[in-house]
Parts: structure tokens; C-alpha cells; sequence
């Protein structure tokens, strides 16, 4: 069986949390990395483990983070299922767990889907790349919460070690019964 990871990303960094999380759990675990966005059709029979990731930009995921747990809540349910999320608020420590990081708990309260194990990463800014108007809103909130404001800066607060362990974590998780799948 196989390990399916799902992201929603907007600048990237959730893809690249996603292949470390996979490189991660290879050989062990193999996986496929997909993007939620443009997957119409899982094979879920093939699946014995499903791990989703999402950003965060301007206080919301994307609306296809919602839209997919809500249609596939049933055959995330039957599997080990793993929720991370990816916001640059999460790079305060006082803010980067699931129960300190308001996006997540939000996201918890209101989702149909629990999923076995969460955790909640630090991204980064990419001020460069940015399009103008992201560029000045993403500065805006960077100066009221205490953040680079320097446009010409990348700063990546992603913790990889972090991510590793959360990885590890979830491949310890014991499998849940074959029984009646999708």
C-alpha cells in the first residue's frame, strides 16, 4: 500500500514541505505527491494512508481544502489521515502548534474530516516573487506583527527538522482496518 499526499500551495512552499515529508518516509512508505487542485479522481483503494497540506494567505486556505474533505470525508475517515498547515504566523513559536495556531483550529472546528495526527509549519517569504499588490499586503502584515518588511528579502522559516519528525510521527501510526473501503 501506498502513501497519498495532497497539498494545496500557492507560492510553493507547501509542495516542498510535501516532497520532504514523502523523501521522508521513503523506502519505507511509498507515495505520491499531488497537487489537491488538480487531482479530480483518487484511486483509493490503493491508499492506506493520506496526509494533507495547506497554506494559508490573507487568514484562509484556498476553498479546494474544504471542498475535497467535505467530498472525501468518508474515505479519509478509513485510513490513517494526517493535516498540516503552512502560514508564516506559525514562524512565532507561540503560534506554531495545532492548538495555538488559529488558522488550524478553525480549519478543525469546522471540517467534517478529523484526521489522526496535525501539526503546523512555519513557511516563507518570497517578497520578490511576488506580485505587487501581495508584495505590499504581505509587507503590511509583516510590519504589524513584527516581520521582514524588506522586499528585496526571501526568508524561509521553515523548520525541516520539524517536518521530519512529523513524518516519522506519522508513519508510526497504526494502520486502521482493511474493512469496507472506497
Amino acid at each position: 500500500m501506498k502513501a497519498l499526499i495532497l497539498y494545496s500551495s500557492r507560492d510553493g512552499q507547501t509542495r516542498e514541505i510535501a516532497a520532504r515529508i514523502a523523501q521522508t518516509l521513503a523506502p519505507q512508505q511509498l507515495c505520491d505527491v499531488l497537487d489537491m487542485a488538480e487531482t479530480q479522481r483518487v484511486d483509493w483503494p490503493q491508499y492506506d494512508r493520506v496526509l494533507i497540506g495547506a497554506s494559508i494567505r490573507y487568514g484562509h486556505f484556498q476553498p479546494v481544502l474544504m471542498q475535497f474533505v467535505t467530498t472525501h470525508q468518508r474515505e479519509l475517515q478509513q485510513r490513517v489521515s494526517g493535516f498540516f498547515s503552512v502560514n508564516l504566523t506559525a514562524r512565532k513559536a507561540d503560534k506554531s502548534t495545532p492548538e495555538t495556531n488559529a488558522y488550524t483550529r478553525k480549519f478543525l472546528a469546522q471540517s467534517p474530516w478529523q484526521p489522526d495526527c496535525c501539526a503546523v509549519f512555519a513557511g516563507a517569504l518570497r517578497y520578490p516573487r511576488y506580485r505587487w499588490f501581495d508584495r505590499i499586503m504581505i509587507q503590511f502584515i509583516m510590519r504589524m506583527t513584527g516581520g521582514e518588511t524588506d522586499t528585496r528579502k526571501e526568508v524561509e522559516y521553515t523548520d525541516w527538522q520539524k517536518v521530519a519528525a512529523f513524518a516519522r510521527d506519522f508513519a508510526q501510526i497504526p494502520g486502521k482496518s482493511l474493512g469496507n473501503r472506497a
